[in-house]
């Protein structure tokens, strides 16, 4: 996103506020400004890529839900060449400081066996749908509510992969 387009308020308001500008090339919590209205919207764009540009050479930002009191859960996932994807049990990875995990704890106390299962579903259908050949991490954010229901707003976050090479 640039400060300068003028659909940056119309882009938010559709995702939702509170929303988070985040830098492109970023990391460690770096480039990243959580916007709660409209009216903070571009000085934040404008702080988060000034940030960006010095710590990471790149300006450029993008704009997402902001999740609040998020839960971060990562389960790993292993492909095989024939297209068959498994997924192992969950870590919780939501004791952080700065945005860096600090403790990984497995399992997760904070989702249901019912939410486990779905989301490792996720992460399986994910691979699966795009023949993944590797192990990696699919992530999600968790949002705050979902212990009380049952059930969540969960976010699919990125997959992070491990390259394997045979010789």
């Amino acid at each position: 996103v640039s400060a300068d387009d003028p659909d940056i308020y119309k882009i938010a308001e559709k995702i939702g506020y509170p929303v988070i500008i985040k830098a492109t090339a970023g990391g460690g919590g770096k480039g990243m400004r959580v916007v709660v209205s409209q009216e903070a919207l571009k000085n934040s764009i404008i702080m988060a890529q000034t940030e960006a540009k010095a710590n990471f050479g790149n300006p450029d930002v993008y704009m997402e839900k902001y999740i609040e009191e998020p839960h971060h859960i990562e389960f790993q996932i292993l492909g095989d060449a024939k297209g068959k994807v498994v997924y192992h049990p969950e870590r919780d990875c939501s004791i952080q400081r700065r945005h860096q995990k600090l403790v990984e704890e497995s399992p997760s106390p904070f989702i249901s066996e019912s939410l486990r299962k779905k989301m490792g579903k996720a992460a399986q259908s994910a691979a699966e749908a795009v023949g993944y050949i590797t192990v990696g991490t699919v992530e999600f954010l968790v949002d705050k509510n979902s212990k009380k229901k049952d059930e969540s707003n969960h976010y699919y976050k990125f997959v992070d992969y491990i390259v394997l090479y045979n010789k």
